[in-house]
């Protein structure tokens, strides 16, 4: 390891631009002759669209055009779509309900668009949406997905006449239930996993252009992965060709999966500026349009039980649920229930059988789709909840039934799909207790007691998979895409070097991490690297950000393109030294002859590829390299995280005083920003557990927390210092043996609080947020 390579804390080089104000987003791009649209939206949950009269808008000061779904469905303009085919129990297909970029006959829910009005200014379009006369028949709305199968329910999409996408089943549904007919102990748990607003802080935007001398669009948008944006707006909306449709995602402020998705938004800035006669229109959201628009996640509701011998054994674990989709199914709506959640339901455990039952609804809600963790945060808050809950109930310590139970040889094939490549659960679980002190807690219990506070301390053991690959795998598993990723470096004639990743950042400190990478291999100063992504133009394809995946895919593309690199690299400075090409080795920039004092710096070996004047015979010139990358598993990091409150018996409210994350993410390329997601991601799950959650009225299915007034974030006096801690298992299923550990902290830390909440006022009967009216609720319902 280099002082910039590979382990070293290295500062983020992005972060000069980002912190002086020189990030470049969408919304900071303006192009010659830009107009600025603005949506009208429904006010109601579900109604049909009687009619629409634009004609005072159209009158209105600066308006260029108000166009309508009824435009767009008369251009042949298509709908968005879902990426992952899931099929029900009785192998049906799932019944996906058409999602029209601008809604013409019915509007599914409170914000739904109906209008797009473009004017000179955005001022002046604000103005003019408000002269858009819409006549609305309104429906009954359903919002509780607990209701949406009720008979009498108000149908959303007619291809699902009980509002059931599908029903889907994964495991062994009758040995589950023979391990739990000969259980000594079964645990039963209802659980609600409440719904959440991302929030990411640079809302949503997309500018559309088009060119008509080109026929050409380019679209910038706030997007995790711009080459699959362009892959579904070019071969399922139908806007454009591919090759006649640029993509560009510049710097992102933040995702957590809600800009993974393709959204209306952008499929109508791209018709519309065509519209227009080729003027840019642009649209950025507004924090309303976030909370009525972004996809939301989270809400499920479940029952879930598990089976134990009489000596604590884990013998089965059964769950049944239903998720909301929401109004339309999303791009990946329908993996985050299914595959990205029941697979991981095994946790840590030797789980001998496992069965789960998801029913995917939909309700007249914003969609819902993949938020940080992505269905494993709701799987992992079954497992830990259940287990929690066993311990007490069997009156044992809760770390010891969890160690009793852990695999500990790998790899290991849960009944679930999952086959665990590399772990060591006991070692962060030990880490996790030393930190922690817990042998001390139950005299900081009795001290808190006499101050008149109640005090806990609840467990989480985390896995999650991440990668989502092998794409083979995926493929039969109904995804519509390969979920590999490519690299290209290009070493220029002076020695500096660019890498064009299909990865894209959005606060992860790609730029700094992949450059490490390229030191840690070719010698080279940071300073002398430039990491390109974003540009469908400039990068030929890729799969983008997400599911902790740009490391453990997206570097190992890279580290195969710099294989190929390195390679070119020592046969031509062994021809030049006259050396064995097997002799060769780089090292501080320069590539040197083992063994002797023959080298050569790698600008000079770079320039001698490019002036071609005394290359080995048959070589060709130049030293570009590209690879496309396919895991041959997912990588699975785990943690245990350990949490210690202190309720206040009078008002409720929760003191965080000791929270301890002990992850295995497997090689580590940068500690400094390994530490900056483990803390982004618990002050997420942790705003989860306490603060956060996404209401609707259950009649009228109005947005009851539209803003920052109504909806909690956690803000710096929620969160306590975090002690973060590693044990490290390199995983074999990629080169650089990483794990990922962008979600980890939403994953593991809910179950953790809620745990030790409801061990502090000794009431198991808690659900998210855990806000402090509910925690003195039930810790007065306890005593």
């Amino acid at each position: 390891m280099g002082v910039e390579g590979i382990g070293a804390r290295v500062t983020r080089k992005e972060d000069k631009r980002f912190i002086t104000g020189k990030g470049r987003y969408t919304d900071d791009i303006v192009l010659k002759d830009t107009t600025y649209g603005v949506f009208v939206r429904s006010p109601h949950a579900h109604a049909r669209i009687v009619s629409i009269d634009t004609a005072a808008a159209k009158a209105a000061p600066g308006v260029v055009d108000v166009l309508t779904g009824a435009d767009l469905a008369g251009d042949r303009i298509g709908g968005l779509i879902c990426g992952w085919m899931i099929h029900s129990r009785d192998g049906s297909p799932m019944k996906a309900g058409a999602h029209p970029a601008i809604a013409f006959d019915r509007v599914r829910h409170v914000g739904d668009q109906v209008a797009l009005v473009i004017a000179e200014t955005k001022a002046q379009a604000r103005d003019a949406a408000e002269l858009v006369e819409v006549d609305y028949e309104v429906l009954p709305a359903v919002v509780d997905p607990a209701r949406a199968m009720d008979e009498g329910a108000p149908v959303i999409h007619d291809v699902a006449p009980n509002n059931l996408i599908f029903d889907w089943t994964l495991g062994d549904e009758a040995a589950t239930d023979a391990a739990f007919a000969g259980a000594a102990h079964v645990i039963e748990l209802d659980i609600v996993n409440n719904r959440l607003s991302p929030n990411p802080m640079e809302p949503r935007a997309a500018i559309g252009s088009y060119d008509a001398a080109e026929e050409r669009y380019d679209l910038y948008t706030t997007s995790q992965n711009p080459h699959v944006a362009r892959l579904v707006l070019s071969a399922f909306v139908g806007i454009a060709p591919e090759h006649k449709l640029r993509v560009v995602a510049p710097d992102v402020g933040g995702g957590f999966g809600a800009k993974i998705y393709i959204y209306p938004e952008e499929t109508a800035c791209l018709w519309a500026s065509k519209k227009i006669g080729g003027r840019p229109v642009k649209w950025t959201s507004d924090r309303t349009e976030a909370f009525l628009t972004d996809c939301h996640g989270r809400d499920h509701v479940t029952k879930a039980k598990l089976a134990l011998d009489a000596d604590g054994r884990f013998l089965a674990l059964r769950s049944d649920t239903i998720a909301n989709i929401g109004a339309y199914m999303s791009t990946f709506s329908s993996a985050t229930p299914t595959y990205l959640h029941g697979t991981l339901l095994s946790g840590q455990y030797v789980i001998p059988a496992i069965f789960t039952n998801v029913k995917a609804v939909y309700t007249n809600t914003v969609p819902v789709d993949a938020y940080r963790g992505a269905g494993r945060p709701e799987a992992t808050f079954i497992i830990e909840r259940l287990v929690e809950t066993a311990a007490r109930t069997l009156g044992v310590d809760p770390a010891e039934l969890r160690r009793k139970n852990f695999i500990r040889s790998f790899p290991y094939q849960t009944p679930v799909i999952m086959c665990y490549d590399a772990g060591d659960f006991e070692a962060h679980l030990d880490v996790a207790l030393k930190a922690v002190d817990y042998a001390g807690f139950p005299a900081r219990k009795a001290e808190a007691k006499a101050r008149g506070k109640l005090r806990g301390i609840g467990f989480s053991c985390y896995i999650e998979a991440c990668g989502i690959a092998p794409s083979q795998a995926v493929g039969s598993l109904g995804a519509g895409v390969g979920l590999w990723e490519s690299a290209e470096v290009r070493v220029n004639p002076v020695g500096t070097v660019e890498i064009l990743t299909g990865s894209h950042s959005h606060g992860q400190g790609h730029e700094t991490t992949f450059a490490q990478l390229v030191n840690e291999r070719l010698g080279i100063g940071l300073g002398s690297i430039n990491i390109v992504h974003g540009d469908t133009d400039k990068v030929q394809f890729g799969m983008g950000t997400y599911g902790s995946r740009s490391g453990a895919v997206g570097m190992s593309a890279i580290v195969k393109a710099l294989d190929k690199v390195e390679a070119k690299a020592k046969k031509i400075a062994a021809h030049l030294m006259e050396a064995a090409e097997a002799d060769i080795v780089i090292e501080n920039g320069e590539l040197k002859v083992a063994g002797t004092d023959k080298k050569l710096p790698f600008f000079q070996v770079a320039l001698a590829a490019y002036t071609a004047h005394n290359l080995p015979a048959g070589m060709e010139p130049g030293l570009k390299e590209s690879a496309f990358y396919d895991p041959s598993n997912f990588t699975f990091p785990s943690g245990t995280y350990i949490a210690e409150v202190e309720v206040d018996p009078d008002t409720g409210k929760t003191e965080i005083v000791q929270f301890v994350a002990a992850d295995d993410f497997g090689n580590i390329i940068n500690p400094m920003i390994v530490e900056g997601q483990v803390h982004g991601g618990l002050a997420q799950g942790i705003g989860q557990a306490l603060l956060e959650g996404v209401s609707y009225d259950p009649e009228s299915g109005q947005l009851l927390t539209g803003s920052y007034m109504d909806y909690a974030m956690p803000r710096a006096d929620d969160l306590p210092s975090f002690v973060i801690a590693h044990t490290s298992t390199p995983t074999p299923s990629n080169p650089l043996g990483m794990k990922g550990c962008g979600e980890a902290g939403a994953i593991g830390s809910p179950p953790a609080l809620i745990n030790a909440i409801t061990d502090a006022i000794g009431n198991n009967d808690l659900a998210m947020p855990a806000t402090p009216a509910k925690v003195w609720a039930a810790a007065n319902a306890a005593h």
